[in-house]
């Protein structure tokens, strides 16, 4: 039999592992491990479990919050306090390499994964949201993976009942094989209700509860730790297959045998399946298991041992619970109508013993399988790239002003990345649960109410990845900035943050320097936003072969950022009116760096990053919040992607209100309209609070900016002249997108 056969090297290099963690393996056991005990190493050691390569530089990151309950590392997702005896889960994770390959699936399963995570731990899931990457959609196959990630993630969040409020969708060429697909949970729960993600006490029995399992997902956690290439089509059965129906009554019936007070710990089968569950819940609790395989229900009656093992089949847990309780838990799951079988038991060997038909397949420490006991860590050599090169000699006194702005204007409104994402959205419902607070107009972060209380929580998923591909560092830092500034700008104060770290290959030198430097900035902007990381995955090998050149995606540190304000506090971007008085908040400068305008306008690709100022940014943040409390704001947005012109555009069509602006005379006025530099947000004052809008942001020492006035025409002007018809480019604005994909 193949699961008993003694490995070779080999063996070993076709399932991903070194020559010398072969060895490490063997030192280990005291023994050469059998093919069963191989696969084990191979997915628990690989990048996507174990972290090798990442894990020395992710525990340089802030972990201590005064909110924070349950930090990086700890449990399935992070757990902050969130008052009246309430606490938020939530997480954020990738499913990039099977959603390239089979896109609804691969984004479905995504979800159905990351919604998981949240409610093994006690809380129920209230929101989801996602960031996505795509190359340019003018092809059938990239088309076909648009409509396939976006129809994934909208079948299984619509079916499961988990609203879909907010996200974000960039193209760039650099994704034009690996696409990017990152979604986040955010849940509920009461404090001291959690479970954990643990084993212990002699004899208590090991049920595996939900769906049956088969040969789907078997080695998919080995397939996301390598390159994509022509070839990986052939690796599809490594693609699991999701059921939300099945998932949503999951749900019920772990909350319910949760409450019942009868579990001892519990873990979601993700990557791994029940390798990963087994040996993560036995190391954490100092304990050991015997397995017996052939009691897990199969959809295949022919699986191997170590499929078994390896299958990621979808909405599976396994459970922990106290001896004697047994018949509490089968009840619960039978009320639920779901499979629920025992198929093993605690011990305190430390081991985790598999068997099969009565023959002891695999036997290996559980703590050798796990981050921090004997999983490899490594610190890999890194240097600066060469393209960067390009972006030093990047000269913007060559770049000549547009002979008309409102041309200008006009192709970076309906580019791919600013044009609305509407065709997008309304494929998820986002209004189930009926917390979504921006159904009638929309603020820079999501707003959910938390029933039963005055609370909400603020929630956004943010990064230009063209901006940490200028400066790996400053990029970073930028991401968690916009993260904060849009959750400020919503009425909210921001608590901490998930993130989604996607890079290629980590022993490219060049892309390894990308993640430190991001990972170096990354943590200096938490820890001058004091928001903690909580955990989130790392993503490596995210890059493509084209001809004999393998191109990486350009870096993307996504951020998942979770806030808290109270309800009366919550401001829209939206202009309600015309007459209102305008203020652009923060340093105005003479950059167009790493621009939208610089790529759609001038077709230029390397430039520097936008300018950015952490502390003015910190200062500027302060001022919003403080403007926003004592009740002196209309509505605030954010200047981002794209500059001012479409920041004032986006707050305008609501309403189809035009704006009257006046020019800074020291701005080239590209830079004015169309940079994106950042720590600035735009202000609408009423005439009757312009006084005490000046004195806070006088007496907060910050950089302002008295822009202008909003008006009924819906013209965008600029000293009088006309730059956007607000109602002639909401056509473009929204119908880009559609348009493409339909043709």
């Amino acid at each position: 039999m193949l699961a008993t056969m003694p490995a070779t090297l080999e063996m070993a290099t076709s399932l991903g592992l070194k020559e010398d963690e072969f060895e490490k393996i063997k030192h280990i056991l005291g023994r050469i491990p059998n093919y069963t005990e191989l696969s084990i190493y191979s997915v628990m050691w690989s990048e996507h479990c174990s972290y090798k390569n990442s894990i020395k530089y992710l525990k340089t990151l802030p972990r201590e919050g005064k909110s924070l309950l349950v930090g990086a590392g700890e449990e399935n997702a992070g757990l902050v306090d969130i008052g009246d005896g309430l606490a938020c889960a939530f997480k954020i994770e990738s499913h990039n390499h099977p959603s390239a390959i089979e896109p609804y699936q691969g984004a479905a399963t995504g979800v159905g994964g990351i919604h998981r995570d949240i409610f093994t731990m006690g809380a129920r899931p209230i929101a989801a949201m996602n960031s996505l990457r795509f190359g340019i959609p003018t092809t059938d196959h990239m088309k076909r993976l648009v409509r396939g990630v976006v129809k994934g993630i909208g079948t299984y969040g619509n079916c499961f009942g988990v609203p879909t409020v907010g996200g974000e969708t960039y193209f760039n060429e650099c994704y034009q094989q690996n696409i990017l697909v990152n979604a986040m949970s955010v849940g509920i729960v009461k404090v001291g209700e959690t479970i954990s993600a643990t084993s212990h006490g002699v004899g208590n029995p090991v049920f595996i509860v939900g769906s049956a399992t088969g040969k789907d997902g078997i080695h998919g956690a080995t397939f996301a730790s390598a390159d994509l290439t022509e070839d990986s089509a052939e690796d599809l059965p490594s693609v699991q297959v999701g059921d939300p129906f099945q998932e949503k009554l999951l749900l019920e019936a772990s909350l319910e045998v949760i409450a019942s007070g009868a579990v001892i710990g519990m873990q979601d089968m993700g990557a791994a399946g029940i390798t990963c569950s087994t040996s993560e819940m036995s190391a954490k609790g100092q304990s050991g298991m015997i397995v017996h395989l052939d009691k897990v229900p199969l959809r295949q009656q022919d699986m191997e041992p170590y499929e078994i093992l390896l299958s990621e089949s979808q909405e599976r847990m396994l459970v922990v619970c106290k001896k004697g309780a047994e018949k509490i838990i089968l009840d619960i799951f039978d009320k639920w109508d779901l499979e629920c079988a025992q198929i093993g038991e605690v011990t305190d060997t430390g081991f985790l013993e598999y068997y099969f038909k009565g023959e002891l397949v695999g036997k290996v420490p559980a703590e050798s399988l796990v981050l921090g006991g004997g999983a490899p860590v490594y610190t890999r050599e890194f240097k600066e790239p060469a393209y960067l090169k390009n972006i030093k000699e990047f000269d913007q006194n060559k770049i000549e002003q547009p002979a008309s702005l409102s041309d200008a204007a006009d192709k970076i409104i309906s580019s791919l990345n600013i044009a609305s994402k509407k065709w997008i959205a309304q494929q998820y419902d986002s209004t189930v649960r009926t917390g979504s607070m921006n159904t009638a107009s929309p603020s820079d972060a999501s707003c959910v109410w938390v029933k039963d209380t005055n609370k909400a929580l603020v929630m956004t998923v943010d990064c230009n990845s063209a901006y940490v591909f200028a400066d790996p560092c400053i990029g970073a830092q930028i991401a968690v900035a916009e993260a904060a500034r849009n959750i400020v700008c919503s009425g909210g104060s921001p608590l901490a943050i998930t993130n989604c770290l996607n890079f290629g290959n980590p022993y490219d030198q060049e892309v390894y320097w990308q993640f430190v430097e991001a990972i170096k900035g990354m943590g200096i902007a938490c820890r001058a936003f004091n928001t903690p990381v909580t955990g989130g995955n790392v993503s490596f090998y995210n890059q493509s072969q084209v001809g004999d050149k393998t191109i990486p995606v350009y870096p993307t540190p996504t951020i998942g950022m979770i806030g808290l304000m109270d309800v009366q506090d919550q401001t829209f971007l939206s202009f309600e009116k015309p007459g209102l008085t305008l203020y652009l908040l923060g340093p105005i400068t003479n950059d167009l760096g790493s621009s939208e305008y610089l790529r759609t306008v001038h077709g230029i690709q390397y430039s520097k990053a936008p300018y950015f100022d952490l502390e003015k940014e910190q200062a500027v943040q302060h001022t919003v919040s403080l403007l926003i409390k004592q009740k002196l704001i209309r509505a605030a947005h954010d200047v981002s992607d794209g500059g001012l012109l479409v920041t004032l555009f986006e707050s305008c069509r609501i309403h189809h209100l035009g704006v009257n602006m006046y020019s800074k005379k020291d701005i080239r006025t590209d830079s004015f309209l169309f940079g994106e530099g950042q720590s600035r947000v735009v202000i609408a004052v009423s005439p009757s609070n312009e006084a005490d809008a000046e004195e806070v942001m006088t007496t907060s020492g910050i950089e302002f900016y008295k822009l202008g006035n909003t008006t009924e025409d819906g013209i965008i002007t600029l000293d009088g002249k006309p730059i956007s018809n607000v109602r002639v480019l909401e056509k473009e604005f929204s119908e880009s997108l559609p348009m493409i994909m339909a043709e």
